[in-house]
C-alpha cells in the first residue's frame, strides 16, 4: 500500500515525519535546556523547542506535499486559537501533533509520537503515528487497513471486562461523574494502560497490548489519526452515547473498543449509575 486518495503517497508522508523527527526531535532528547521548555496553559501543559522546529519544518513539508493544502498543529493553534474554525471547511487539511507526550520528552523518558491526520471536506481519510524511539510509523489510509511497514494490524479479540487492558483518561474536572464512576470500576479492572501520550495509547491498541480506551480531552491532534489506525485495524469507537466521533474540538467522551458488542458492554458499564 503506497498511496491514497488526493494524490497522497503514504510512503513519502511517513519519510516527512520521520526525517523531522530525526532532525528536530532525536537530537533534542534528553538534551533541552530550561530555555527549551515554556508552560501554556498550566504546569503540565509544556511546550519545547523541538515541539516548535518539528510542527514549522513538517507543516512547510505537508503544505509541499499536497499543494493547497493547509495545516492545523496544536503549537499553532496555542498561538492563534481561531485556526480551530478551519476544521469545520472544506478541502485538505493536515492536523498535526509534533509531539504527543511532552512531558514525557521533557521528562526523558519514552512514550512520545508524532501524529498527523488528512481530513478533506470533514472527513478523516489517513492518519500516520510515528513512534520517535522505535523509528516505527503505523499508518492507515480509509478503506485500505492500518499497517506498520508490510505487516497489516488488528486489534485484540474481545475478552470479559475482568480480563481487558484499557486506558483511562477522565478529567475529574471534565466529566465528574464519568470520574467517579471509572473509580468505582477500577477494583474490577485488569491491568490499566497509563503512557501519558494519546499517540501511545493508540499504538498500543493496534500493537495486541491494550483492549480499550477511554478519553475526555478530545482535541483533534490527539485523535484524528489514531481514530482512523484503531477503525482500519478492525476496532470500534464512538462517543459515549453513541455519536460518532468528528475532526474537530468537541465536548464528550470517546470510547474505543475491539468490537461494537464489547464498546456496547464497556459504555454501559462506564455509564451505569
Amino acid at each position: 500500500m503506497t498511496t491514497l486518495t488526493l494524490d497522497i503517497d503514504i510512503d513519502q508522508v511517513s519519510a516527512l515525519i520521520r526525517e523531522t523527527a530525526e532532525a528536530e526531535i532525536l537530537p533534542r532528547f534528553q538534551r533541552l535546556d530550561a530555555a527549551d521548555i515554556r508552560h501554556k496553559s498550566g504546569p503540565q501543559d509544556l511546550v519545547t523547542a523541538a515541539d516548535l522546529a518539528a510542527e514549522e519544518r513538517l507543516s512547510r513539508a505537508l503544505r509541499a506535499h499536497l499543494p493547497g493544502s493547509t495545516v492545523v498543529g496544536e503549537e499553532g493553534v496555542f498561538a492563534d486559537p481561531g485556526q480551530l474554525g478551519r476544521l469545520r471547511g472544506q478541502g485538505a487539511i493536515w492536523i498535526v501533533d509534533p509531539i504527543d507526550g511532552t512531558t514525557n520528552f521533557t521528562e526523558g523518558r519514552p512514550d512520545f509520537t508524532v501524529i498527523v491526520g488528512l481530513v478533506q471536506d470533514g472527513a478523516i481519510v489517513a492518519g500516520w503515528i510515528h513512534d520517535v524511539l522505535a523509528g516505527e510509523t503505523v499508518v492507515a489510509a480509509r478503506g485500505s487497513g492500518a499497517w506498520i511497514g508490510g505487516r497489516r494490524l488488528s486489534v485484540l479479540a474481545p475478552a470479559p471486562f475482568e480480563r481487558m487492558t484499557g486506558a483511562v483518561y477522565v478529567g475529574a474536572k471534565r466529566a465528574p461523574q464519568l470520574h467517579e464512576r471509572a473509580k468505582a470500576l477500577r477494583p474490577l479492572m485488569a491491568a490499566r494502560s497509563y503512557l501519558r501520550s494519546a499517540g501511545a495509547e493508540y499504538l498500543a491498541l493496534v500493537r495486541g497490548v491494550s483492549h480499550y480506551a477511554l478519553f475526555t480531552r478530545l482535541m483533534p491532534w490527539d485523535h484524528v489519526a489514531g481514530y482512523l489506525i484503531h477503525a482500519e485495524a478492525g476496532g470500534f469507537a464512538a462517543c459515549l452515547g453513541g455519536a460518532a466521533y468528528r475532526p474537530w474540538p468537541i465536548e464528550g467522551a470517546l470510547l474505543l473498543a475491539p468490537d461494537r458488542a464489547t464498546w456496547d458492554a464497556l459504555a454501559e458499564r462506564f455509564t451505569a449509575a
